[in-house]
C-alpha cells in the first residue's frame, strides 16, 4: 500500500465524522462513462446536439422523443454493479465512520452497494413521475417503454425522470442537507469529480474540518486546498483502504 493510502487509513481511524463527496468518476469502474474525460459523453459526436443541450429541460419539453432516445442509450445502465469504491463506502458507513455520501451521480449504485445515507444532488434514474398526476414509476417500468415516450398508465401523460436537467435547480432540501453534513465533518473525502460543475463544486467551501482528501484520476482546481491528493482510480484506492481497515479490525 502506498504512503498516501496509509495516511488516509490513519485519518479514517482518527476521524469521528467522515463525509464523502463524489462524482461521475466513482462509477466509471462500473463501466458507466463519465462526462468530461477523453472518452466521456461530452466528446461524442454521434448526436445532432451536444449532451448539455439534449440533457436540458428545454430539450426535454420540446423534443421529448429525442430526449428519451438519448437518455435510454447514454444515461441508463440497468446492469451496472457497484464497484470497489461503492462497497468500501458502504463498509465505512456500516462501521460507523461515514455519516453521509453526497453524490452528483444518478445511477443509484451507492444504494445498491448498501449505503443508507445518500444525498443525490442531481436526482436519480430510479425515481420517475407522471408530469400530470405525479404517479411514481421505477426505472424498470420506464425502461420497459424504451423506444417510445414513457407514459403514465393512469392518465397517459408523459413520465419525467427525477433527475436534474440543465436549466433546472437543485432540490433545496437535499442541498441544505449536504451543506450541513460537510460543515459538520472532520474528514471530507472528495473523489471521482473534476469539481467544475456548480453549484455542486461549491460545497467544498462549507468544509471547516481537519482533513480534506481528494482522490481523482486527473488534477482538479481544488488540489491545492487538500491535505492529501491521490491521482489514482478511486475504486483501487478505497478498495485497498477498506481491506486494510477490515484486516486491522479483525
Amino acid at each position: 500500500m502506498k504512503a498516501e493510502s496509509k495516511q488516509l487509513c490513519k485519518w479514517i481511524k482518527e476521524a469521528k465524522r467522515i463525509v464523502f463527496f463524489g462524482g461521475a468518476g466513482v462509477s466509471t469502474e462500473s463501466d458507466i462513462p463519465d462526462f468530461r474525460s477523453s472518452d466521456g459523453l461530452y466528446q461524442q459526436n454521434k448526436y445532432p446536439y451536444p449532451a448539455e443541450v439534449m440533457l436540458s429541460h428545454d430539450f426535454f419539453m420540446a423534443h421529448t422523443q429525442a430526449f428519451y432516445d438519448y437518455y435510454f442509450h447514454e444515461m441508463i445502465y440497468p446492469h451496472a454493479l457497484p464497484n470497489a469504491a461503492h462497497k468500501a463506502l458502504a463498509y465505512l458507513e456500516e462501521s460507523g465512520k461515514l455519516s453521509a455520501i453526497i453524490t452528483q451521480n444518478i445511477d443509484g449504485l451507492h444504494q445498491k452497494a448498501g449505503s443508507k445515507k445518500v444525498l443525490e444532488l442531481h436526482g436519480s434514474v430510479h425515481r420517475n413521475r407522471c408530469m400530470h398526476c405525479h404517479a411514481f414509476y421505477t426505472l424498470e417500468e420506464v425502461y420497459a417503454q424504451r423506444g417510445q415516450i414513457p407514459r403514465c398508465r393512469h392518465c397517459s401523460s408523459i413520465i419525467k425522470p427525477e433527475v436534474v436537467l440543465y436549466g433546472e435547480g437543485l432540490d433545496q432540501d437535499v442541498w441544505e442537507a449536504a451543506v450541513r453534513e460537510i460543515a459538520q465533518a472532520d474528514l471530507l473525502i472528495v473523489g471521482g469529480t473534476s469539481l467544475v460543475v456548480y453549484p455542486a463544486a461549491g460545497l467544498l467551501r462549507y468544509f471547516k474540518g481537519k482533513h480534506l482528501v481528494l482522490i481523482n484520476r486527473d488534477e482538479t482546481s481544488a488540489d491545492h486546498l487538500a491535505q492529501l491528493v491521490i491521482h489514482e482510480p478511486i475504486g483501487k484506492v478505497l478498495g485497498e483502504v477498506a481491506e486494510r481497515l477490515k484486516a486491522e479490525h479483525e
